[in-house]
């Protein structure tokens, strides 16, 4: 078998995109890391994915996905602008 088609490869790339997330923050590579976590299950699964081109479109779709949600759920909400009234310095 092929090492992009076992499950643990991909969750392994999750577990390190997840960390590199930790390291330096703002929901970068979390987005990455929750679409490898995805495929990896998948995979888990038996779900067929077909070969690599597919399966990197599958964990772009899923990580475009993520990504949309966590800025939807941890994003600034439309029309609400920080304003600051004093300085921090006073």
């Amino acid at each position: 078998m092929i090492l992009w088609e076992q499950w643990w490869v991909w969750m392994s790339g999750a577990v390190l995109l997840a960390t590199l997330e930790v390291l330096a923050p703002g929901y970068i590579f979390l987005g990455f890391a929750l679409g490898a976590l995805g495929v990896g299950l998948l995979i888990l699964v038996n779900v067929p994915l077909g070969g690599l081109a597919a399966m990197l479109l599958v964990f772009a779709l899923l990580s475009l996905g993520a990504y949309l949600a966590m800025r939807r759920v941890f994003g600034l909400k439309s029309g609400s602008v920080k304003i600051w009234d004093r300085d921090i310095n006073d």
